[in-house]
């Protein structure tokens, strides 16, 4: 397994991480994630780990907190041998303390994640989205004491916009508290907005991204192909709703041009699209998520090896989509590409 710094930061983390969302999975959506309990996902622990997968990324909002506490059951016995990281401020209840990243919510929701986790401290507590209503000193001085008590070991966010996470670093400076070493962030062959602001900000500022859902909701996984039905027993009959929109046309380019480059290094189409996300800037760690050994073993294949140039390109010019202003037209001119080099 090949290990990456998380960001700017001295944590290594492998290049490979798990998805904890289908642990314990129930409800309209993580259900159909996965169901894995304690023993199942002990199994699957042991496989990552021989293979050098050592991070497990969860979340509070996961099926309710049941993620967590699966987690913790599966690493029981075993907890120096693993990083943990785990989200926090999506709603966990109706009520006006269940959501959001104020100093008492943060506080109560990092003590009830230990508790479900089964240890005392966390190595990356991540915001899952960010608290308009909350001062971002607020935020920052409760996450600063959380780290002194030992109970965090790293911060950092998810699905934050450019101006949220810079300001977010900035104020961080200001004031010294810890600085936002990570970015959850969706991004994928058929959903690259991320290179526009996120990738050259975290170039910038030592920001590294641990990259959620490296197949496109489900899409990339190779059973979806052009003049082609929706596979059947397909999650995304119920849950495409939930995740970003992919239109048609583009979705059957990219999966052509994965198609073509799988048949061409013997390798599946989602270990192909892994090994892409493998290779651009700022990417960390991407997190596979697997329902059973045989899907883990399949995604566990997308490293130790690597996409030939020409593949990269092809796989590049399939994927590529308009920049949103004002990012264009502005980018094509010559003066201003030179002012502001696209990401290598």
């Amino acid at each position: 397994m090949e290990y990456r710094r998380l960001g700017a930061s001295g944590l290594k983390v492998p290049a490979l991480s798990f998805g904890a969302g289908t642990f314990g999975g129930s409800g309209p959506l993580f259900g159909h994630w996965g169901s894995s309990d304690a023993r199942e996902a002990r199994r699957l622990v042991d496989i990552c780990l021989e293979a050098g997968v050592n991070l497990f990324d969860t979340a509070d909002v996961y099926s309710n907190g049941a993620s967590e506490e699966v987690l913790g059951e599966a690493i029981k016995g075993r907890r120096e041998a693993v990083l943990i990281s785990t989200k926090t401020a999506l709603p966990m209840g109706d009520g006006p303390a269940d959501y959001g990243s104020s100093r008492s919510r943060l506080i109560r929701s990092v003590d009830a994640a230990l508790k479900r986790l089964g240890t005392d401290y966390v190595d990356l507590l991540q915001l899952h989205a960010f608290d308009a209503a909350t001062p971002i000193e607020e935020v920052l001085s409760t996450l600063d004491d959380l780290v002194r008590a030992g109970k965090l070991r790293y911060v950092g966010v998810s699905n934050f916009s450019g101006w949220q996470l810079m300001k977010s670093l900035g104020l961080a400076e200001k004031g010294g508290y810890p600085r936002y070493v990570a970015h959850q962030v969706y991004y994928s062959l058929v959903g690259r907005d991320y290179e526009w602001e996120l990738m050259p900000l975290g170039l910038d500022q030592g920001v590294g991204a641990l990259v959620w859902s490296p197949l496109g909701w489900g899409r990339l996984t190779g059973k979806i192909r052009r003049g082609q039905p929706l596979p059947e027993k397909s999650r995304l009959h119920d849950t495409a709703s939930f995740g970003p929109p992919v239109e048609d046309e583009h979705l059957y380019k990219v999966v052509d041009a994965l198609g073509a480059v799988a048949a061409e290094t013997g390798r599946t189409v989602p270990q192909v699209a892994i090994n892409w996300l493998l290779r651009r800037p700022t990417v960390s760690s991407v997190i596979i998520g697997a329902r059973n050994e045989e899907q883990l073993r399949q995604n566990l294949g997308a490293i130790g090896w690597t996409l030939t140039p020409e593949q990269m390109k092809a796989l590049d010019e399939a994927s590529a989509a308009t920049a949103p202003y004002p990012y264009f037209p502005y980018h094509r001119q010559e003066g201003f590409a030179r002012l502001n080099p696209p990401p290598v």
